[in-house]
């Protein structure tokens, strides 16, 4: 069991776009072990490869519906037309939540550890997860995608305490 630590916010490795997952190695199936290990703690939803330190497409989820798994070279397929509006957080940007527009639908296809292709869908938090953790793995944060002014008092906030 390998929990590996969060990468936070002023870590470059967090916007860089992650590679592909060309070969399935047994150090992809290690990425995979760490992202369960890491993502199977109260109050983690999910976990990108490049929170903790790996630029590859891969994420695990950790929901109530879903239990916990792992998605390889992730893709949003589907995004319904209606949004949800939510506080949104991330492991790499620690204690701050702020509201957050979504999809409320969203549906990744991807392959798992064995090469199968699998998808991940979902209302809710589910489809929350997957535009969140695809985000990250197009080097980007939930924080880039916030309205103006809550934007503008989110980084201030991330400066004060990071």
């Amino acid at each position: 069991m390998s929990i590996r630590p969060i990468r936070v916010v002023g870590d470059p490795v967090l916007r860089t776009t992650c590679d592909p997952v060309r070969t399935i190695t047994d150090g992809t199936r290690g990425l995979v072990r760490d992202l369960m290990d890491t993502v199977d703690d109260d109050g983690r939803a999910g976990v990108a490869a490049n929170q903790i330190g790996v630029s590859l497409r891969a994420f695990s989820w950790n929901l109530e519906d879903h239990g916990i798994g792992c998605i390889l070279n992730p893709v949003i397929v589907e995004l319904s037309d209606e949004l949800q509006d939510d506080d949104e957080g991330c492991l790499s940007v620690p204690g701050l939540f702020f509201p957050r527009t979504r999809s409320a639908y969203a549906r990744c296809v991807g392959i798992d550890v064995d090469g199968q292709e699998i998808e991940l869908a979902g209302e809710g938090i589910t489809a929350r997860l997957i535009q969140h953790e695809v985000a990250h793995l197009d080097g980007e944060l939930y924080i880039d995608g916030l309205e103006r002014s809550v934007k503008k008092k989110a980084l201030r906030q991330i400066r004060e305490t990071l």
